[in-house]
Formats: structure tokens, C-alpha cells, sequence
């Protein structure tokens, strides 16, 4: 199985005709992504090409796009400026998944589409953020298909580098992945750790979790509790960010020291308090992982 989309999803990009939309757009089509519908304002009635002269039809709004498609998940390649704009016109118009690539979204942007997102029961992933995928199902967002496999491994993370760092590194040892998310390193994100754990804990093909954290806030701690209470299979974690002085941003805009609780040794002391194996360099992630289910 995989969590929240799989091969069966009808996907709609969002800034299709731009630069990274159409070349992103082109590698999902690639991968398998059934993409139904792209959307830019003002160049509707158009057709997008896919790489092997798949044609997909562009629509002015979301709204006309779910209309004709039956559109059910987007992607959103818009500017900063934008994105929460996009965000909140896709839930309006009844997606139910939507990912955002975006970013440097504002904050306060995100606040709105945050909350307009969630009084309409959508889940947003990201804004910056590489995306979800399914291997060998599906793919929403910029995680390269090459480097994904089918297996027993669920992957989380608060960074996309890392992200292809540890899939790389499992599919190489021959341990694939039943869903790769990347949740974004903003502030203000859609789909927490803890969301991502409770999917994974429901999929019967999930056998352990990968999860990479960063340092600044307390979504390491919350999850670190949350699978000492709930999750049935082993997890392993990584922290980005041990050599950062405190105040100083490293990377993403949420990765900032501000106090105790956001130093990667208190993340790394909850995570062990819970029972969770702590790779202290990115390439014992896989090691860990192969410890403790074999492959």
C-alpha cells in the first residue's frame, strides 16, 4: 500500500506552463502519474505536451479543471507571491490533497491558506516542500523517480536533500520504500510528522520509519512521543543542524534555534527516550534500517 496517494490518484498541476511546472509535469508523467489536468490563468483551452505526446488539457481555474476531470489531487508550481492564493483556490474547489512546491511563501500568507485549507477537510503538504511518492505507483511533486523502490520503508522529512540522501542510500542496500514525503522546512507547514506517523501506522506494508528532523521548533519532540505511545514498528531518526549556533538559521526558514527545546540533543534525547534508533551521520540511516529489519 502507501499513504494518502497511490496509483489510482487524478492529479492537476497547478502552473503548468511555467518552468519548473511543465518540466516537473513531465517527469510525473513519466513516473506514471496520472495527471488530468493542468491549470494556468489565461491559457485555458489550451493542451500540454508530455514527453511521449501525451496531451493534457490546461484550464483557466481549479474549479473548471475538477469539473471536466474529476481532479482530485493537485501540485502547485506557482510563485511565491501566489501559492497561498493557489493553495486556497484547489481546496475551494474540492481537492482533497494538494501539494506545494513553492518556496518562500510568506507567512502570513500560509496562515490564511493554512486555516482555509483545513475548515474544508483538505490535506496540504509542504509549501516548500519535495512532494510524495508512491514507488511504483505515483509521484506529486520534484523527488526524482530514479532513486525510489518499492518496499517495506516509509520516509519522512522535514528536508528534500536529505530525503534523496536516505532513499538513495536504502535502495541502493535493496530496501525500498512504500511512501517517500518530504513535509517542508517553513514555519507553518500543512502535514505534521505525527499525521505522516498515523498514515504509515495504518499501512500494512510499512514495516519501519524513516523520519529526518531538523533543528528549531518542537515537531521532532511531538513526534518522538508519539511513536514511543502508538507506532507498532521500529523508527529510526536523523537531525540536521547539530553544529548550528544558536540564532542562527541553517537552510530553512523553520531550522532556527530560538531556545532549549530546539537543539538537535534535546530532539536526539526524546527520540531515544521513546525508542527510537539516532543516526548521527546521514549515511547510517540505511545501516540502521538494515539492523533492524534485515533486507
Amino acid at each position: 500500500m502507501s499513504i494518502f496517494v497511490d496509483e489510482k490518484s487524478r492529479v492537476l498541476v497547478q502552473g503548468i506552463t511555467g518552468r519548473d511546472g511543465s518540466f516537473h509535469a513531465r517527469q510525473m508523467i513519466s513516473y506514471g502519474t496520472r495527471i488530468v489536468a493542468g491549470v494556468t490563468p489565461g491559457k485555458g483551452g489550451r493542451d500540454f505536451a508530455g514527453p511521449s505526446g501525451e496531451v493534457v488539457p490546461v484550464f483557466n481555474t481549479v474549479a473548471d479543471a475538477v469539473a471536466e476531470t474529476g481532479a482530485d489531487c493537485s501540485v502547485v508550481y506557482v510563485p511565491p507571491a501566489f501559492a497561498a492564493g493557489a493553495v486556497m483556490e484547489a481546496a475551494d474547489a474540492g481537492i482533497g490533497f494538494i501539494v506545494c512546491v513553492t518556496e518562500g511563501v510568506p507567512v502570513l500568507d500560509m496562515t490564511r491558506a493554512h486555516a482555509f485549507v483545513r475548515d474544508r477537510g483538505c490535506r496540504l503538504v509542504g509549501p516548500n516542500c519535495p512532494g510524495i511518492v508512491s514507488p511504483g505507483k505515483t509521484s506529486l511533486g520534484i523527488i526524482p523517480g530514479s532513486i525510489v523502490a518499492r518496499g517495506p520503508v516509509g520516509v519522512i522529512s522535514r528536508s528534500g536533500t536529505l530525503t534523496y540522501e536516505a532513499v538513495r542510500q536504502l535502495t541502493e542496500r535493496g530496501l525500498g520504500q512504500s511512501s517517500c514525503i518530504g513535509i517542508g522546512g517553513d514555519p507553518l507547514i500543512g502535514t505534521s510528522f505525527v499525521e505522516c506517523l498515523a498514515a504509515f501506522s495504518e499501512d500494512p506494508e510499512t514495516e519501519a520509519v524513516v523520519l529526518i528532523g531538523e533543528i528549531g521548533g518542537t515537531a521532532e519532540q511531538e513526534a518522538a512521543s508519539w511513536i514511543g505511545e502508538r507506532l507498532e514498528v521500529p523508527a529510526i531518526a536523523f537531525i540536521a543542524g547539530r553544529s548550528a549556533p544558536p540564532g542562527t538559521r541553517m537552510g530553512h526558514a523553520g531550522a532556527i534555534i530560538s531556545g532549549s527545546s530546539g537543539t538537535a540533543e534535546v530532539k536526539t534525547r526524546a527520540f531515544e527516550e521513546n525508542g527510537v534508533r539516532v543516526a548521527m551521520r546521514p549515511r547510517e540511516i540505511a545501516s540502521l534500517v538494515q539492523e533492524l529489519i534485515g533486507g
